[in-house]
Parts: C-alpha cells; sequence; structure tokens
C-alpha cells in the first residue's frame, strides 16, 4: 500500500469578499522529510493557502489532504498530526514561556517532560526566561517560543508561516539550523518565505506570485531553467541610473539587487556593449553576475 504524501494540494482555490482571489488552482505534493519553501511577496496567496492546509479556512474549489485524512472530513484528525506557526506572533502574551509550552502540550493530550527532547535544542535558547511573560520577549525569542509550542505534541508535519519575518539576522539563520535539525528527526516541514535567501535553504521551491504557482522546482534546477543574459550595474546615482536602465532599448528588466541594479538584456548585448551605450560620467561599472533566486523569481513572474 503506497504511503500518502505528508500534503497534497490539488487545485485549490479561494476568493475574498469582493472577487479578490486569493489562490488561483494550485496544486502540489510535499514528499516525506523535505523542506518544501513557498516563496513570493506579501500578497501572493501564502497565508491563504497554510490557513486551509491547517484546517482553519475552507477552499472554495479543490482539495487538500495531510497524511492521506481531508482538510474539510477530517480536521480532528489532521489538527494531531499537524505543527502550525502563523506569520503573526499567536501565543499568549500574559503567560510565562513556562506556562504557554505547559499549555499547549495539555491542549493536545501530552506533557512537556514526554517531548521534550524534540525541542530541546530550541527551549535551550529561551529557557533561561521561562518565568518571562510571553508579551516581554525579543523577536526571536518569541519565535523560538512559538516553534516549541508547535511542536511540543509531536507532529509529522510542520506548517511554518513566514516564521522570520522581522526578526534579525542572527536569529533567523539559528532558526534555519532549527528546522535543519527537525528535518533529520524525520518531520516534513512547509514554510513560506518572502526572503529568497531563505527559499533556497529548503530542498525545493514553489514560486507563488497573484494566487498561482510559477514555478516549482530544487533551488539548484530553479537557477539552471533562468536562461538569462544578467549584469549587474553599479554607479554614483543609483536611482538615475536604474531610469536610464529600463529606458534602455537592450534592457529587458532591471531592478535593485543590493548595492547593484540586477539587469536581464538581449542575448546579442554583453557587459562592454551595455557599459559603452550608458553614459561616461558617474563611474559606471557592468559586470556578468550568475542569477540567484531572487532574479529566477523576476524572471518567472515577467513570463
Amino acid at each position: 500500500m503506497n504511503t500518502p504524501p505528508p500534503v497534497a494540494c490539488s487545485a485549490i482555490r479561494k476568493s475574498y469578499p469582493g472577487g479578490i482571489a486569493a489562490l488561483n488552482g494550485v496544486s502540489f505534493e510535499l514528499a516525506a522529510g523535505e523542506i518544501f519553501g513557498i516563496a513570493g511577496p506579501d500578497g501572493a496567496g501564502k497565508s491563504t493557502l497554510f490557513r486551509i492546509a491547517a484546517t482553519l479556512l475552507l477552499p472554495d474549489a479543490g482539495s487538500v489532504s495531510v497524511m492521506g485524512f481531508d482538510t474539510v472530513r477530517d480536521f480532528r484528525r489532521i489538527r494531531s498530526l499537524l505543527g502550525y506557526m502563523p506569520g503573526r506572533f499567536s501565543l499568549y502574551g500574559d503567560l510565562t514561556v513556562e506556562e504557554n509550552l505547559r499549555f499547549f502540550a495539555t491542549l493536545f493530550g501530552s506533557t512537556v517532560e514526554k517531548n521534550y527532547s524534540l525541542v530541546k535544542d530550541i527551549y535551550s535558547h529561551i529557557e533561561p526566561f521561562r518565568k518571562r511573560r510571553a508579551s516581554a520577549l525579543s523577536g526571536g525569542m518569541k519565535q523560538k517560543l512559538a516553534l516549541s509550542c508547535a511542536l511540543i505534541h509531536k507532529p509529522e508535519v510542520l506548517l511554518l508561516d513566514e516564521p522570520t519575518t522581522g526578526v534579525d539576522p542572527v536569529s533567523r539563520k539559528e532558526f534555519w539550523e532549527m528546522l535543519k535539525r527537525l528535518q533529520q528527526q524525520g518531520i516534513t516541514i512547509l514554510v513560506s518565505t518572502p526572503y529568497m535567501d531563505e527559499a533556497a535553504l529548503c530542498d525545493r521551491i514553489a514560486l507563488i506570485a497573484d494566487g498561482a504557482f510559477m514555478r516549482i522546482d530544487t533551488p539548484a534546477g530553479l537557477i539552471a531553467s533562468c536562461d538569462e543574459t544578467l549584469l549587474a550595474v553599479k554607479g554614483d546615482n543609483m536611482p538615475q541610473l536604474l531610469k536610464l536602465l529600463r529606458a534602455h532599448p537592450a534592457v529587458k528588466s532591471s531592478f535593485a539587487f543590493g548595492d547593484a541594479h540586477h539587469v536581464a538584456v538581449e542575448r546579442n548585448c554583453t557587459a562592454a556593449a551595455l557599459q559603452a551605450s550608458l553614459p561616461a560620467e558617474g563611474n559606471i561599472a557592468v559586470e556578468p553576475v550568475k542569477p540567484s533566486i531572487e532574479d529566477c523569481y523576476m524572471f518567472y513572474s515577467r513570463r
């Protein structure tokens, strides 16, 4: 007998009042034990998809199953199999760290001691503050507490909706190291993120825009599929340079990327040719660059 996928979505559609389409026929399956990332900007439909998968929202059409159970018919059974961490901090701010953890363990008919081995690496970061109210924690500590509470009943599938938004870079790095360790313990993880550098840490990525998946692939597969001629352009006046690039006949797209502008150009346009066509003043420098996941997102969103 074939084992059902941890999460399977088939042609999910969801609209909100006013005709706002949040999801437009989203379909995908998770493989057991993988970290599957959904990457896209705010308003792309990520949170709606997660709420449907977490049995908190009904789809207008299509179906979602978790470990073979339908999210509409079997929602009670699914909730014991899932750990869900919403994008906004949703624990009880008036309860202490320790009280929150014990409350969520009791809610699922378990105890902190029973599954402590699963969360000890995470909880060790916040244990010195176990008597502090959750509302008084820093952003990174709140996320670690929320992750501990989502894991305390030992779920088979973990849903994390933008877990590191608003968290400092060090805490973000620590958080992803924790996810990798959870993956090694056999937990399947579905995570959404607006940060393309985080998406690159996933086993597979779905790029989402306007409620639809543009492409699903591994990070390496996505980068290999982005067959653009890509150049990085720098200069003294970056805002004015961006305007010049977007008006250039050989430039297909141009967007700010850190301290440079990443420019997709026609295939017959070289770095030297583009540099020669730009004003001599302004210390403008042009060089070829390899695409990143963010470049791939821009490539597929144009299509």
